[in-house]
């Protein structure tokens, strides 16, 4: 069969799938303007422990793992963080020997008795899946592969699985995958899949963080809308600093702050490879008036055709961490109203709200260079 042919049918596929949803939602499935999502209350203030997300490393990992460089391993990046003293670890899934399968539970069993030796806590853990799709198979592959990671989680000690509701495919986007869909269609099949594993972490103790990643979820609208919609209390938003696409990302993380199950903190607000740097004090500032309480794992990242070395620059990077959490000790939460709940998505409002190009500010970042693992974490 030919490559356009091919196109053709995943086309007439994706349309048929469109009109389906569309069916599905006229007939009394669920509306993003009937659920609702509160902040978390947090009534003892902000209490903030560092971590580092292993992505920080993650050609090393990566050739540590094919047998082409020294290192380090997952089990010694546990001995670098006690080292310098983080609080704890994300061992993202990708760096476990055998992804996407599971680890072994006796890797695991070691892994978790080497943190807890050296005081080290698991923060969280994240996968790869693409929800966005219109293919329902490759949606469908995406739960059971997450919900067989909450298991490893769980086992792991980590109260949070990382997932994704942006489009985790090479040069593509949310348009490009679900050709002829809308906007809150393809929001509706996401919040479905979510939803269903976030059943599924509920059984465990896992809680499902959607991370935004610049291309479904560019703004704090789009990201609180999805966690609307999918309106369980085992899913709340990952606050990815340097992956909202708007004029202001600070606004953005602002508003989603108070929802927000974990962090990536990152250099730079506006993606890699910027001069601009992430103000750390207004990061932290905003953090605190939120009232979180948990882990603010670090990740820097390489770009292309810039030296990067994680040993030297983790190091600086959670200096930088610390010396604003010190500084902004004093600032006390703000005081959250009662019903205050998620803002829900205008689909009639919304510039997106079809297939056409995104008119919002920011484009999807490029890939990093091809030695390093995907740009998707």
């Amino acid at each position: 069969m030919s490559d356009a042919a091919t196109r053709r049918d995943f086309v007439r596929h994706a349309s048929l799938s469109c009109v389906a949803v569309a069916a599905g939602v006229a007939a009394g499935g669920r509306s993003s303007s009937l659920l609702g999502q509160t902040p978390i209350k947090r009534p003892a203030g902000s209490k903030l422990k560092t971590s580092l997300n292993a992505y920080s490393f993650s050609k090393l990992l990566n050739d540590y793992n094919k047998g082409s460089g020294a290192g380090p391993s997952l089990l010694e990046l546990v001995d670098f963080c006690a080292r310098l003293g983080f609080d704890g670890l994300d061992p993202t899934g990708y760096f476990f020997p055998g992804y996407p399968s599971v680890p072994a539970d006796a890797y695991v069993n070691n892994f978790k008795r080497r943190a807890f030796n050296l005081g080290i806590g698991i923060s969280g853990t994240g996968v790869r899946n693409n929800f966005t799709t219109a293919d329902k198979t490759v949606r469908a592959a995406g739960v059971q592969h997450i919900k067989e990671w909450v298991e490893v989680a769980a086992r792991l000690g980590a109260p949070v699985l990382r997932v994704f509701a942006d489009t985790q495919m090479k040069a593509q986007t949310w348009q490009t995958v679900a050709p002829g869909c809308t906007r809150d269609q393809v929001e509706e099949w996401i919040a479905d899949n979510v939803r269903e594993c976030a059943e599924h972490g509920e059984k465990f103790g896992v809680i499902i963080g959607v991370q935004n990643h610049g291309d479904f979820l560019k703004t704090s609208a789009d990201h609180l809308s999805l966690i609307k919609r999918v309106d369980s209390d085992w899913c709340g938003p990952i606050v990815d600093t340097g992956y909202y696409k708007s004029d202001d990302p600070y606004k953005d993380m602002a508003a989603v702050a108070p929802f927000a199950v974990n962090w990536q903190i990152k250099e730079s607000p506006v993606g890699a490879g910027s001069e601009l740097r992430t103000d750390m004090k207004k990061l932290l500032t905003l953090i605190r008036q939120a009232g979180y309480c948990g882990y603010l794992p670090i990740e820097t990242l390489s770009t292309s055709g810039k030296e990067y070395d994680p040993f030297d620059l983790v190091p600086k990077f959670l200096a930088e961490l610390r010396q604003a959490m010190e500084a902004t000790t004093s600032i006390a939460p703000l005081p959250v109203p009662e019903e205050s709940a998620a803002p829900a998505r205008s689909a009639t409002t919304n510039p997106a709200s079809t297939n056409s190009p995104d008119s919002r500010p920011g484009k999807k970042p490029a890939n990093k260079k091809k030695n390093n693992a995907p740009a998707n974490q």
